[in-house]
This record gives structure tokens, sequence and C-alpha cells, in this order.
């Protein structure tokens, strides 16, 4: 049985990519006051200063504005889209927070928490939709995730969007 490649490129491109969005965007419209508002639990911030309001708001804005482009063309993928946004952003602040708790300082890189993090909690809130690509697709964005996370990443350093490569 052939592979289709819309099932195994396209659609799980189109599938993540209100993710990927919200992921993203905070790197070029984040900045300001902190989301934690400089809270601390046991003397360590909550989440630390790379996490502020404007980036969290642009990053959830950012992943429903994809969903609704994505509308015309796959109508069932919009609650998808909204899903898979706010589980980003919770992959994205339970991974600072843990960094916080286990004394790792903003900016530092934790190996496949702070590639993953985003992927496999907006993955896990999208559970009790689906539309999941099949397994190909699953394994095609799972890969492509790492990849993009490691280029891009290494491109806005370059373009001094970002302090450190990672």
């Amino acid at each position: 049985m052939p592979i289709d490649p819309y099932l195994v490129l396209i659609y799980p491109l189109l599938f993540i990519f209100p993710a990927y969005a919200a992921n993203g965007i905070p790197v070029l419209m984040g900045g300001g006051k902190p989301l934690d508002g400089g809270k601390k639990i046991n003397g360590r911030r909550l989440f630390g200063n790379n996490k502020t309001i404007r980036g969290t708001a642009s990053s959830i804005a950012a992943g429903v504005v994809v969903g609704l482009l994505e509308y015309p063309v796959a109508h069932y993928l919009l609650y998808t889209a909204i899903l898979l946004t706010l589980g980003a952003n919770f992959g994205d602040l339970a991974g600072s927070f843990i960094k916080r708790r286990i004394d790792m300082k903003p900016g530092m890189s934790l190996p496949l928490l702070d590639q993953y993090g985003f992927f496999i909690a907006a993955l896990a809130f999208d559970y009790p939709v689906g539309h999941y690509p099949d397994l190909y697709g699953m394994l095609f964005i799972t890969v492509v995730t790492g990849l993009l996370h490691v280029l891009t990443n290494r491109g806005a350093y370059a373009l001094k969007l970002k302090s450190v490569p990672w």
C-alpha cells in the first residue's frame, strides 16, 4: 500500500501548525511584564522574567489566528487549533516552572523538555477532540518539531531576537 503524502506530510503540518505558531511568536511579540508578577514559591520564581503577559497573549492569538486561517480548508480543526494552542502554552509554562524548581536560570537549556514540552502538552490537550495524524504523520511531526526547534532558535539567535541559541 503506497504512502499518501497528504496524510503523512501535509495534514500533520496543518494539524500541528497552531502549536508551532503559539510556541514561536513570543520571540517576536513577547516582552513586558512577567506573567508571574514576580511571585515566588520557596524563594523561586514561578516562571521567571522570560514568560510575559504580552508573550502569552500573542501566543494564544497566533494559534487561534492560524486555526481561523485553516478553517476554510479544514473546519473541524478549529477546536483542535484552540486546544493545541492552550496546550502549547501550558507545556511551555510547565517547562519554565520545572526549570525554576530545579534551580535552572532563565535561558538555560533543559534538553527534550525545551524541544518537546510544548508539543507533548499540546497533543495531550487535544486528545479529547482527536483528529490526530496517522502513525507516520505523528512520527513526521515529532521529528520536524525537534529539527525546527533547533533551526528556529539558532536563526532567532543569529538575528539577535534571542540571547541564547536554544
